[in-house]
């Protein structure tokens, strides 16, 4: 690599890595803020920890196309502004040996992005949507924080001034279940368990009020076991497309289209098939619409430097504003297509999964009539 060649990758490289923490910190907002409610609802720090490590890695099939876009546009119109592209055609340097190592910088982000987006990104959103199920309030006895009203489990608000294990002392409990009645509970402690689904409280020096709709008085128990019916959530889910690595969404690919093959030869004894059919093209469509969303995602890497280093040079500006604003309406323009074939996904008949290369496409077209003129 020549002095010159280091002197603008390194410049370019330096805007990259500060550009990436901007942008990532920008992006995860609103994560940092479903971190902080979760601690705040006494979310294990465990749990929380594992939401955020897999939640991270998302954010990057964003962050890192954008930022070698700002990182394009800034440095290639700080150099053209100074006047240090003159001068380096004056002595004979190529603009292509210029631009050949943040190319290849974007080349290199293309294929991890591949990666990412195939294999990191499906795992992490899997991963992460189990995650929620446990760590959302209704999730299990984890969770129930003493000193502070519970009111997040249906039909049912809970309060304990202290927790030791599964003991909860000094329990308290509003009971809405019965809509002829509301009645309060109170208990010495309680033992609570989890039995799938439902959350069991073995309550110790027990007192309701009232005790049901026909006797409309306190009762007494020494020891009762008091149900919550199905206030805990599920732990599993059905897999989604967006669950699916590379393999496994190139394998459900290829089932869907041998079910629509079986579907077509089989005889149409209910009248159904073309409905069925219909069904099972849209499922395929979706399929090959979150495949290609995941390329389109990663091409945004060299298509951005494709365009941002020819737009640089010719914003002839020292303004860092105007190539952030270069910036955004390439980075609109791009997403904004892929966006809506992604509404388009089960819309077959347009092909949205060819369609969602278009942006891609026209980068391609535009950044190498640009750069031609350049060189």
């Amino acid at each position: 690599m020549k002095t010159i060649e280091r002197y603008v990758f390194g410049s370019f490289l330096s805007s990259f890595v500060l550009a990436f923490l901007v942008l990532s910190f920008v992006l995860t907002i609103g994560l940092l803020v479903q971190i902080v409610g979760y601690i705040m609802d006494g979310v294990p720090m465990r749990l929380v920890g594992e939401f955020a490590m897999v939640s991270l890695p998302e954010t990057l099939q964003w962050s890192v196309p954008l930022s070698l876009l700002v990182s394009a546009i800034l440095v290639f119109s700080r150099l053209s502004a100074d006047g240090e592209i003159a001068a380096m055609r004056a002595c004979g340097v190529h603009l292509a040996s210029v631009v050949r190592w943040p190319a290849a910088f974007a080349v290199l982000c293309t294929l991890v992005g591949f990666y990412v987006n195939n294999e990191v990104v499906p795992r992490g959103h899997e991963v992460r949507r189990t995650l929620k199920t446990r760590v959302s309030v209704g999730t299990g006895l984890s969770v129930l924080e003493p000193g502070r009203v519970i009111d997040d489990f249906p039909r049912v608000k809970l309060y304990f001034g202290s927790k030791n294990g599964n003991w909860l002392h000094d329990f308290v409990a509003l009971d809405y279940s019965n809509p002829k009645v509301d009645r309060m509970i109170t208990a010495e402690k309680a033992l609570v368990t989890q039995q799938g689904r439902d959350v069991s409280l073995e309550l110790y020096g027990m007192t309701v009020d009232p005790l049901d709709e026909s006797h409309p008085t306190m009762a007494r128990f020494s020891r009762f076991a008091y149900v919550l019916k199905d206030v805990l959530k599920e732990e599993k889910y059905h897999r989604r497309a967006k669950d699916l690595a590379f393999r496994g969404l190139l394998g459900e690919i290829s089932r869907t289209r041998a079910e629509i093959e079986k579907v077509k030869a089989s005889p149409d004894e209910k009248g159904m098939k073309a409905q069925l059919v219909e069904y099972l093209r849209r499922q395929l469509s979706s399929l090959k619409v979150e495949l290609a969303k995941r390329f389109a995602f990663a091409l945004a890497s060299i298509c951005f430097v494709l365009v941002g280093v020819p737009l640089g040079i010719r914003s002839q500006r020292k303004e860092s504003t105007i190539g952030m604003a270069i910036s955004l309406a390439v980075a609109l323009g791009y997403y904004m297509v892929v966006i809506l074939m992604l509404s388009f996904e089960e819309r077959y008949r347009i092909h949205p999964e060819a369609l969602i290369f278009l942006p891609a496409l026209a980068c391609v077209l535009l950044g190498g009539r640009l750069l031609r003129r350049h060189l």
